[in-house]
């Protein structure tokens, strides 16, 4: 495993965070033998959020059972729009879901703490000031956005360095080889994928600012269960419908093409070239991945090993 120093993070942070978004933790239900498993790979790092229904719950529970809170790191989220999609981003909600989130995950602080979406309506004068104060009072450590636009971020960081306050350290924008053709979720989610964004990543290079990739594998697009001859014909029996929304389309059928030709070259799977291809890019990235096998995760821990060259990249691009 390969760790990454975020500001005001006092632990180093595994490059690969395991997200709790998935069965059992959602129901709430007890995921200690699958956590005890991924632990064993080098994952430090658990991405959660206010909005996981019983995630923070189960992984709370599991990390006071371990006794290992200083040795983990915790990102979770709080913001999420209402399930009648009303914006949430200001200070009593972030405040609420913040005193929420510490009472389930079972700890007095949060290692990174980001809000889930974005209200462009909001001034980013709130939030950085409301963020500020939770850090000075010891509640989280870093934080920033998910789904927030590079623009945004920027506004707010040039808000936070003008007030002598702490700015955004982290970001945690949709990204990998898939081209998000389509919002999965609504709501505002945000993606640097694809040769529409290259200018929000030419941005991240140019700032360091570490990505926290979130459906880094297409949702399962390149999981390596699909395949690219009969892509458009079998994925809806293989990915889920907010997969098929998002990521559901010729282009990125090629682009798993291009993955397998590459695996097997290589002699590596179809995720650990996609894995490869987040890894390799000129930007600080990290990325959040799904699995109920240890066994996976440590195909993608193994993926940090996995050169690719620019022309490679490209390729698998379709930029070439």
């Amino acid at each position: 495993m390969e760790y990454r120093k975020i500001p005001y993070v006092d632990k180093p942070v595994s490059r690969i965070l395991f997200g709790t978004a998935m069965s059992p933790f959602l129901e709430g239900g007890d995921g200690s033998a699958l956590l005890d498993a991924i632990y064993g790979t080098g994952v430090t790092a658990f991405d959660t959020a206010r909005q996981y229904e019983g995630a923070e719950q189960s992984l709370g529970k599991w990390i006071a059972k371990r006794h290992i809170r200083e040795r983990v790191v915790i990102l979770s989220k709080c913001g999420h729009p209402s399930v009648t999609w009303e914006k949430r981003v200001n200070e009593k909600e972030m405040r609420e879901d913040l005193k929420e989130s510490l009472h389930n995950l079972q700890t007095n602080y949060i290692d990174i703490y980001l809000l889930h979406r974005d209200d462009p309506n909001v001034e980013v004068k709130e939030v950085v000031e409301v963020f500020n104060a939770m850090h000075e009072e010891g509640k989280i450590g870093a934080f920033g956005g998910s789904n927030w636009t590079h623009e945004r971020i920027e506004e707010a960081n040039e808000y936070a360095y003008k007030h002598s306050m702490i700015p955004f350290s982290v970001s945690s924008p949709n990204y990998g080889l898939a081209d998000q053709k389509e919002d999965p979720w609504g709501g505002g989610c945000v993606t640097i994928s694809g040769p529409a964004h290259a200018d929000a990543r030419k941005w991240y290079e140019k700032n360091k600012m570490p990505v926290v990739a979130y459906s880094s594998l297409g949702r399962g697009l390149f999981s390596g269960r699909l395949k690219s001859e009969k892509a458009a014909e079998n994925a809806a029996g293989i990915l889920d419908e907010f997969a098929l929304k998002g990521y559901g389309c010729p282009d990125n059928y090629e682009r798993l093409r291009r993955c397998e030709e590459l695996a097997a070259r290589k002699q590596v799977s179809v995720s650990q070239i996609a894995m490869a291809f987040i890894f390799s890019q000129n930007m600080n990235t990290l990325a959040v991945v799904s699995t109920s096998s240890a066994e996976r995760m440590q195909s993608n821990v193994d993926a940090l090993h996995v050169t690719l060259s620019e022309e490679e990249m490209a390729y698998l691009d379709l930029q070439k």
